[in-house]
């Protein structure tokens, strides 16, 4: 599924009555909520193929899967991996963050809003770059549970 669709997706039911929505597309599942406090979570990506001679069992894969997992700008806004420019990052590719430890910034309206993990897991992607401006429900992590 790429961008342009999932912004779709985010205007169609920002524009509709719905509260809640999902849509499954291959291998990736999206969630989108209009609630107080919606998940900014979605699961679904794919792991990375293994080779055939160590090919595991579709259950096995089925599992590593749904421990995959993508926070989402929340709101739309302007992207800060730190606290200052001359503060390191809140965190980076392999750091282990813990529920309720803020991952990121995201600016808007000249509010600084604090972006935090709803579970324990690790970072195994940055999706964005510092000062990139975001849109609601953009990928900004891809974190492994734990």
């Amino acid at each position: 599924m790429d961008l342009e669709k999932i912004e779709g997706l985010v205007k169609i039911i920002e524009n509709s009555s719905l509260t809640e929505f999902s849509i499954k597309d291959g291998d990736t599942k999206i969630t989108m909520s209009k609630l107080t406090h919606p998940p900014v979570v979605t699961t679904g990506i794919a792991p990375t193929p293994v080779p055939a001679t160590a090919q595991p069992t579709a259950e096995a894969k089925e599992e590593e899967a749904d421990d995959i997992e993508l926070i989402l700008a929340p709101i739309v806004g302007t992207f800060y991996s730190a606290s200052a420019p001359d503060v390191p990052a809140f965190v980076k590719v392999g750091d282990r963050v813990k529920n309720g430890q803020t991952v990121c910034i995201l600016e808007a309206m000249k509010l600084m809003n604090e972006i935090q993990c709803d579970y324990d897991c690790e970072i195994e992607a940055v999706l964005v770059s510092n000062e990139q401006k975001v849109e609601y429900g953009q990928p900004l992590f891809r974190v492994k549970k734990l």
